[in-house]
């Protein structure tokens, strides 16, 4: 069964998203999509969705949605509550990381992704329609639809369909978290436009996170890292990719995020490596990492290492029986009555 989900109040920084738009960049088009795909996918898993499917980011507050056609089953996944209004005035919390099934007319209420970033699902994925292979919105570009948009009152966003039958959800009792410690890169293409003060420099200091940050990238601010000499400090535009760092002529590091352009002019002196690039989304102005480099071999074992634990906490998901649901599988095999009993008067 197909389900509607409408827009009663957009919130702010809420978006659709999937893996994105991979092999337009030749025509100037980013990749867009998630910023955190382990964290999306697990949104996913927890109500048996491809991994793929398109869920909502959410990455500011007040976001509000009501069940317009249903049911609808969804999933949160991150640092993330929400309050269920159900149609017959009732009111529960929607804690993260377990589905819940809501019916028409229900309202749910989404909190804060505390951490800066986080995913709503539903079963069946989100249906909009696609542009360039991919149902990410990228605002800038004015796509079709309200993917080219911010959300408005009234917008309504199709489900995919899916099965009922099951009353049991999903949960995990232990959540998906990103690993800690510094953010991994590897150096260059252009780190000889930097002295070698400035390298070490890179890599020895705490960079803060500004409040200059969207999806399309992040400025942090720290000590002022030196190029060679000023011409450095600007190369022919070339290539980029979520995760390089460029640096401008003021030294203050900026690192592109998935809705980054496809070409810059600012010299890149290192770039996140894709295990730690969903680290990215998380970091809040005032937030303060350290940078390490390492080899392509080591960037390679990081990215097999979190396939790795992916698949762990996969394996942990469960089902469960809400409150006050019948099972009755579970009540047939009881065989509570077998056969036919006389009673004498």
């Amino acid at each position: 069964m197909s389900g509607l989900l409408e827009i009663a109040q957009p919130g702010i920084g809420t978006t659709v998203q999937d893996r994105g738009r991979a092999g337009h960049r030749h025509h100037g088009m980013p990749l867009s999509g998630w910023l955190d795909g382990p964290l999306a996918r697990a949104a996913n898993a927890l109500l048996g969705n491809p991994p793929d499917e398109a869920v909502l980011e959410l990455r500011g507050t007040g976001t509000v949605l009501r069940v317009k056609a249903g049911p609808v089953r969804v999933a949160l996944a991150g640092r993330i509550a929400a309050t269920c209004l159900r149609s017959d005035s009732s009111r529960g919390p929607l804690p993260a990381w377990q589905s819940v099934t809501l019916r028409e007319g229900d309202q749910l209420q989404l909190g804060p992704a505390e951490s800066g970033c986080a995913y709503l699902a539903v079963a069946g994925g989100l249906l909009m329609e696609p542009q360039l292979g991919s149902r990410a919105s990228y605002w800038r570009a004015g796509l079709a639809g309200v993917l080219g948009r911010a959300f408005r009152p009234g917008d309504t966003l199709p489900c995919g369909a899916w099965s009922h039958a099951d009353p049991r959800e999903w949960r995990c009792r232990s959540p998906w978290t990103a690993n800690e410690g510094p953010v991994r890169v590897l150096l260059g293409p252009q780190q000889d436009h930097f002295t070698a003060d400035a390298i070490a420099q890179f890599l020895s200091q705490d960079w803060e996170a500004t409040a200059a940050q969207d999806r399309m990238g992040l400025r942090f601010q720290g000590q002022a890292l030196a190029h060679i000499n000023a011409a450095a400090a600007d190369i022919v535009s070339d290539g980029v990719t979520p995760g390089a760092i460029q640096v401008p002529a003021n030294g203050q590091p900026i690192v592109l995020l998935a809705d980054g352009q496809t070409v810059g002019g600012y010299p890149k002196i290192a770039t996140v490596i894709s295990a730690d690039l969903p680290r990215l989304a998380h970091l809040k102005p005032g937030t303060r990492v350290r940078f390490e480099a390492v080899t392509h071999e080591a960037a390679h074992r990081a990215l097999l290492d979190e396939h790795q634990r992916w698949q762990r906490w996969l394996a942990s998901r469960e089902t469960f029986l809400p409150p006050g649901t019948v099972d009755e599988a579970a009540l047939y095999a009881s065989n509570l009555i077998d056969g036919m009993q006389r009673a004498d008067p």
